[in-house]
């Protein structure tokens, strides 16, 4: 007797199936993340500038918001971070929500924070 191998219409249907929701999921939440990341290391940057260190909360705004600009960051302006001054240390924090439409009436939902404590 011989025995048929390999995979049959409907698993190859299935299989499609699933990849495709794979790829729909990585297309759609992969920006979020990648933006998230961009977030936190201009949040660093702008926290270990040396130039930074004796200026106004309003100053530290304006130096985030010049490389957000440069990173095109939309989801975190200066205006939504929470800047501390303790001694001649800066320490940002942001928090944020981002909504993911998926299909139809599915959608993901990040809640996204991050902080940096300058050196």
């Amino acid at each position: 007797m011989k025995f048929q191998r390999g995979m049959g219409l409907n698993g190859l249907m299935i299989g499609g199936v699933i990849f495709a929701l794979l790829a729909l999921l990585t297309m759609k939440v992969l920006p979020e993340w990648v933006e998230y990341g961009k977030i936190v290391k201009v949040v660093k940057a702008t926290a270990n500038d040396g130039n930074l260190k004796d200026a106004s909360i309003a100053d530290v705004r304006a130096a985030y918001d010049k490389r957000a600009d440069i990173d095109l960051i939309k989801s975190v302006s200066g205006q939504d971070l929470d800047i501390t001054k303790e001694g001649n240390n800066l320490n940002i924090a942001f928090a944020y929500t981002k909504k993911v439409p998926l299909f139809y009436n599915v959608s993901l939902v990040f809640d996204f924070e991050g902080h940096s404590a300058s050196k």
